[in-house]
């Protein structure tokens, strides 16, 4: 059996439903999958001893999952008061709709096409409900419309799909740029210098108990996986289908689609600096 400590980021262990900080409860919704891995991540954010909650990526359009959010709220003496999203992938943000119906909250995005009510999030905000707070860090790349959370009470950052907690991520090309993601990768690793940050909830997998580790890792990973691409091209493999082919060889083939769109996003950064 691998030791969790050795594996980065310091994963805790299985991903189940139930207390992760002092102020942060999983719901684990049921959509396992190879890209999803245990499931979409739906975060339950409340202050100890207040009666209002706030969730974060209320997650697929599965009646069940949504109302056991609900009821996990209401066992535990809170009402939900708003709902957050990290950006607009159905695994995170397609039930947000009937999800604001059975709550009857608004939902805040980046992204004004996923927002219900007037207010939207962006660089600065800062949100707050029932003496909680979170601080909105935009961190595209994965998409253009990913947000993190800054859970600062905790030491926590809640980073979506920008951070997982197992593997790696897919920067999604078009609307995703590895430039972008490289950036935001940086600025959590400032969170954790500057902020001192060390817990990651991250939108899939296990939470994470050293957060500069996971950074550190998912930045030389990148690293890594830049020089083979480029290496790649140099070889005569032109084309993303190729280059995955030749590069990601050790991934199983059915994350190949997703790997395509990395490996486009890789490519354009590539060329954009002149390595290609």
């Amino acid at each position: 059996m691998t030791d969790a400590a050795a594996l980065p980021g310091q994963p805790r262990g299985l991903v189940t439903s139930g207390p992760a900080t002092g102020r942060a409860v999983n719901v684990l919704a049921p959509n396992p999958s190879a890209m999803t891995l245990d499931g979409t991540n739906t975060w339950l954010l409340s202050e100890p001893g207040s009666g209002l909650a706030v969730v974060v990526d209320p997650g697929p359009l599965d009646e069940g999952h949504l109302r056991h959010v609900i009821d996990t709220a209401e066992k535990l003496g809170k009402r939900i008061a708003l709902t957050l999203l990290t950006h607009g992938h159905p695994d995170h943000a397609e039930g947000a709709g009937r999800f604001a119906e059975l709550t009857g909250t608004s939902v805040r995005a980046l992204d004004p096409a996923l927002r219900l009510g007037d207010e939207g999030l962006g660089e600065g905000d800062v949100v707050t409900v029932g003496g909680l707070e979170l601080r909105v860090v935009p961190t595209p790349g994965h998409t253009s419309d990913s947000l993190s959370f800054h859970l600062p009470a905790d030491r926590a950052v809640l980073t979506g799909d920008t951070i997982l907690g197992r593997g790696t991520t897919m920067v999604a090309h078009p609307d995703g740029r590895l430039g972008d993601y490289l950036d935001s990768l940086r600025r959590l690793r400032s969170l954790t210098v500057d902020d001192g940050v060390h817990t990651v909830l991250p939108g899939h997998g296990p939470v994470l108990e050293d957060a500069q580790g996971a950074v550190d890792f998912y930045l030389a990973h990148r690293k890594s996986r830049l020089a083979q691409v480029e290496t790649a091209v140099e070889q005569g493999h032109r084309t993303a289908p190729e280059v995955v082919a030749h590069v990601y060889a050790d991934v199983h083939r059915s994350l190949w689609p997703a790997a395509e769109l990395s490996v486009l996003a890789q490519l354009e950064y590539l060329r954009e600096r002149g390595a290609i």
